[in-house]
């Protein structure tokens, strides 16, 4: 009996596709910061969507202020010229939800570097820039749905603008100018504070600058040795500003700053992003260290 020997047959895998290593690189690194921006971007509006409790608070407390201030004191306060009260607070309650929007800012902040979430970015092939970008641009997309629905209850409580389209986009946008100015201060407290509970704290801070301003009375109206301190305020200088573009009452002031207070309220927020911006940077590199 003859045996044949079957010679092995060797299968040859199949040649795998070429992987194109260049898919990435096609593109420059300002196109992929974009990109990585955006992607940040969604990523902190989708936590937003996830915490209903966070939403009802950001969006919520405006239209609170608004109530409370205005009709529960609105009766007992005055407003130089006579005018109507619900008019003149509706410039400072704008300023002032753009103001406080920065300690939301560091508590976010402060709370992704407690979860390793800044540094698992950090580890990730993405534009360095994109994490404090993005939390600019998530921030400035929450200041806008923020001031639609102050403005929204405004018109309802009896609010106008007086001041055509044009005068009342500028005033909006000095608003937002102030916030994106503050971003800056939220994240760099974000990324000294050790804590969410230390960022909590902040409400310190940011309640006797929104006071002692011409948020809620006039500085005219206010002692003598105060007055200046509250016409010098950053935020006065905005919702000064604002309250003179929307044609509302109470906008005027007999001080340099009252008188300029437009020019200002660009000055100011300018002069806070030079300052906090490095600082936010700086501070960011130095996680890694």
């Amino acid at each position: 009996m003859t045996t044949t020997a079957r010679t092995p047959t060797h299968r040859t895998p199949p040649t795998a596709a070429p992987v194109d290593l260049t898919l990435d690189t096609r593109h420059g690194r300002a196109y992929w910061a974009v990109v990585d921006c955006g992607n940040v971007v969604r990523r902190t509006l989708l936590n937003y969507r996830r915490q209903p409790a966070a939403i009802l608070w950001v969006l919520g407390f405006p239209i609170v202020s608004v109530l409370l201030y205005g009709f529960v004191f609105g009766s007992a306060m005055r407003v130089p010229g006579d005018g109507d009260y619900r008019e003149f607070l509706m410039p400072g309650m704008f300023a002032t939800t753009m103001a406080f929007g920065f300690m939301n800012t560091a508590t976010t902040v402060v709370t992704d570097v407690g979860k390793g979430v800044v540094d698992r970015f950090r580890s990730m092939p993405m534009a360095p820039s994109a994490v404090t970008t993005g939390r600019g641009v998530a921030d400035l997309l929450v200041a806008c749905a923020e001031l639609a629905i102050l403005a929204t209850t405004a018109l309802a409580i009896g609010w106008t603008s007086d001041g055509g389209f044009a005068a009342t986009a500028l005033a909006f946008g000095l608003l937002l100018l102030l916030r994106f100015a503050l971003i800056w201060v939220g994240v760099w407290a974000g990324l000294v504070l050790p804590n969410a509970e230390a960022a909590g704290a902040l409400y310190a801070v940011i309640f006797p600058l929104t006071m002692v301003s011409s948020v809620y009375v006039a500085p005219a109206l206010m002692p003598s040795w105060l007055a200046p301190v509250a016409a010098w305020n950053p935020i006065s200088s905005t919702v000064t500003a604002t309250r003179a573009l929307f044609g509302n009452p109470g906008a005027g002031g007999g001080g340099w700053v009252e008188q300029n207070a437009v020019l200002m309220a660009f000055v100011w927020p300018l002069a806070i992003t030079a300052v906090f911006l490095p600082l936010a940077v700086r501070r960011f590199q130095r996680l890694s260290r």
